[in-house]
């Protein structure tokens, strides 16, 4: 349900009709509260000849590119509330295709803030970030405590060290939940972008009376995730190539985990961020599940939900420049701030997922064009055999 008391403003979803937005919508919708979505339809997650979701219905939709300040002035009109979710979100594709992350993610972030800075009338903006901003992110040393390692190079990729090693003395790390005060310190392009849009609307909006909420979303997952972007959603990547008949390849040794967090407890979080009182002027907080999964872990799920055979998932040692090795969140932040808590437990969520891609058309995979295309860009290398 909805957090906080009623409420009664007209809201703006960005890229609405996207994998989450969709979902958001869907629930104002359902409450009554008038929604406008903005979002480019983008072939890569919609296909060449896009529909809108049909969670839109009822919706004020609007076509259109967060870069075009025009285009934002239209979908703001009467706004109260934002929701900014648009965003390109492939982490590894932002490694070499680095300037269309930038102008779209900054970019279009920069010309929202321009625009609230004017008398908007806005009230609050709800910023979908990502753990991404943290890189590495934390870790356990016996001796040191928390620690940050920088991003893992090249070269110890190459010879399979795949965990990092504390950056004061050179021991086995612990990973550690990422939560209040852990060092923002990315390690992909995409990871840089998100940072920024955070920072240009913590920095820009709240001396215009303008609240900012940003989520920090660990790994989301669930029905209605794009099945033709081979650039995210492994878990949606995964399903189809099992039901299509095809093999699964993990990276690394496939023990560098996630935190798998179903939509619609993202949805929650994002609801309750737009309605609550916040006592403050700005709010960040992260959105998981808090429990670590191992990526073969996860592929094993699927293969069961799918009627697969688990033989047909292969660690290969691959692996991608950018990706980071262990990746969760401490939720009692969330829940203190917002009185939100993960409700859907992975072993559920990939059910539903699976019954749902099985109903899905799905286009010819590229996922095999996007490794080449990563490969091309040196990104992606196979560690020594040991």
């Amino acid at each position: 349900m909805l957090a906080g008391r009623e409420r009664s403003d007209r809201i703006l979803v960005s890229g609405g009709a996207g994998f989450i937005g969709r979902h958001l919508v869907r629930r104002l919708l359902a409450a009554g509260r008038p929604v406008t979505v903005l979002d480019s339809l983008l072939e890569a997650v919609h296909g060449p000849d896009p529909k809108l979701p049909s969670e839109l219905d009822g919706a004020r939709f609007l076509r259109g590119d967060v870069r075009d300040a025009d285009a934002w002035r239209d979908a703001l009109a009467g706004v109260d509330l934002v929701y900014h979710l648009a965003s390109e979100t492939g982490t590894g594709e932002s490694m070499y295709r680095a300037q269309r992350y930038v102008d779209v993610n900054v970019g279009g972030t920069r010309v929202l803030c321009d625009l609230l800075g004017e008398d908007s009338g806005v009230r609050r903006v709800v910023v979908a970030s990502s753990r991404a901003i943290y890189g590495e992110g934390p870790y356990r040393c016996a001796v040191h405590g928390i620690v940050h390692p920088e991003a893992r190079t090249a070269e110890r990729l190459a010879r399979g060290a795949w965990e990092p090693d504390c950056p004061l003395c050179g021991l086995a790390l612990q990973p550690h939940p990422a939560g209040p005060g852990t060092q923002v310190h990315p390690a992909s392009v995409y990871g840089v972008t998100k940072r920024d849009q955070e920072e240009l609307l913590l920095s820009i909006l709240p001396p215009h009376g303008v609240e900012v909420v940003a989520l920090r979303l660990q790994n989301v997952y669930g029905p209605g995730q794009s099945v033709r972007n081979p650039y995210t959603g492994i878990l949606s990547i995964f399903t189809v190539r099992f039901l299509d008949g095809e093999n699964v390849s993990i990276f690394e040794d496939g023990q560098e985990s996630r935190d798998f967090v179903h939509v619609e407890d993202v949805v929650e979080a994002f609801l309750c961020a737009g309605d609550a009182e916040l006592g403050a002027p700005t709010l960040v907080l992260d959105v998981g599940s808090g429990r670590p999964t191992t990526v073969l872990e996860a592929a094993h799920m699927l293969a069961r939900a799918c009627g697969a055979d688990e033989r047909r998932v292969a660690v290969t040692g691959d692996y991608r420049i950018g990706d980071i090795r262990h990746a969760f969140c401490d939720p009692g932040p969330l829940h203190a701030a917002l009185g939100v808590a993960p409700r859907i437990p992975i072993e559920e969520g990939v059910t539903g997922l699976v019954a749902w891609v099985r109903t899905t058309e799905r286009p010819e995979s590229r996922l095999d064009d996007a490794l080449d295309e990563m490969r091309a860009a040196g990104l992606l290398g196979r560690a020594e055999a040991r």
